[in-house]
């Protein structure tokens, strides 16, 4: 399966966070931000850490775990 496969509605995925691109592991429609919480449809996923292997709502979510983490 890869991204241009059609997402099962409704349904969270999983991926696997590459540079500059992801993995589908298991199909769905969005993921959820590491840090809000918030669904993010996979159409709209922009921002994540390979080295954590997490997906982020927008450029400030991905900030803000940087900056915790340091």
């Amino acid at each position: 399966m890869n991204r241009m496969d059609k997402p099962v509605p409704g349904n969270e995925a999983q991926l696997r966070y590459l540079d500059g691109d992801y993995q589908v592991i298991k199909s769905g429609s969005y993921v959820r931000c590491a840090v809000t919480g918030m669904p993010i449809p996979i159409e709209e996923l922009r921002y994540w850490s390979v080295e954590r292997q997490e997906p982020y709502a927008d450029a400030a979510a991905a900030f803000r775990r940087e900056s915790e983490l340091r």
